[in-house]
């Protein structure tokens, strides 16, 4: 599925990217109104907006966009707390309005809702699973409820499975792009391979981790 994502803060608008993308999602991110609203025929199914943006504000974009389509979800993401305003994207079709500050899984649950898109649930190994939307792991029928962070961290391996992970990639998904020391890391590390048992999560030095599977 295409999104299609203006947001003209980088470290939010990269933060968002990067979460949709590891749950399987093409986004087409974009900083500038005018970029967004030269694209917004390509195709998308789902369109994250922000209103405030250089060139073009994302109410425009949003008139725009129902011009060409009806029915496409569009989800607006906003610092307004303007009644006015959060009146006119719902009058010119907006489907949900988030307000900032956020939680991105705030924002993924809304994606999720309203393109009615589903949660896969992982195999990882023969007998052991992940279930991301129930935040629960399953090993040989024993279920383990994780904690947020600890999801967000076995979506990220599971994401990237084979893959070394720097503590600033994990850093920056994990911990939604707010800084976590080299300690916090390890802390929720060592807690996770508690869960999985296995030696599935290895060190790779002065580096990151690496989930190794077959």
């Amino acid at each position: 599925m295409k999104i299609l994502l203006l947001e003209d803060n980088k470290k939010l608008n990269t933060t968002i990217k990067k979460r949709l993308e590891l749950k399987g999602y093409k986004v087409f991110n974009y900083i500038d109104g005018r970029d967004a609203l030269d694209n917004i025929t390509e195709g998308f199914s789902c369109f994250i907006l922000d209103i405030n943006v250089p060139n073009i504000d994302g109410i425009k974009i949003l008139k725009k966009i129902r011009e060409y389509y009806d029915e496409v979800p569009v989800i607006i993401i906003s610092a307004t707390v303007e009644l006015d305003i959060i009146k006119e994207s719902y009058d010119f079709g907006c489907n949900d309005y988030l307000k900032k500050p956020f939680f991105i899984d705030e924002l993924e649950i809304k994606v999720e809702r309203l393109c009615q898109i589903k949660d896969e649930i992982i195999q990882f190994d023969k007998n052991s699973t992940f279930d991301y939307k129930s935040s629960t792991i399953t090993i040989n029928g024993e279920i383990q409820r994780l904690t947020k962070k600890e999801r967000l961290l076995m979506n990220l391996f599971l994401t990237k499975k084979n893959q070394v992970l720097s503590y600033e990639a994990i850093e920056n998904y994990v911990w939604e792009g707010s800084f976590a020391s080299i300690e916090s890391i390890r802390s929720l590390i060592r807690r996770l391979r508690k869960v999985v048992k296995e030696d599935y999560i290895q060190t790779v030095v002065d580096t990151g981790y690496i989930f190794k599977t077959d």
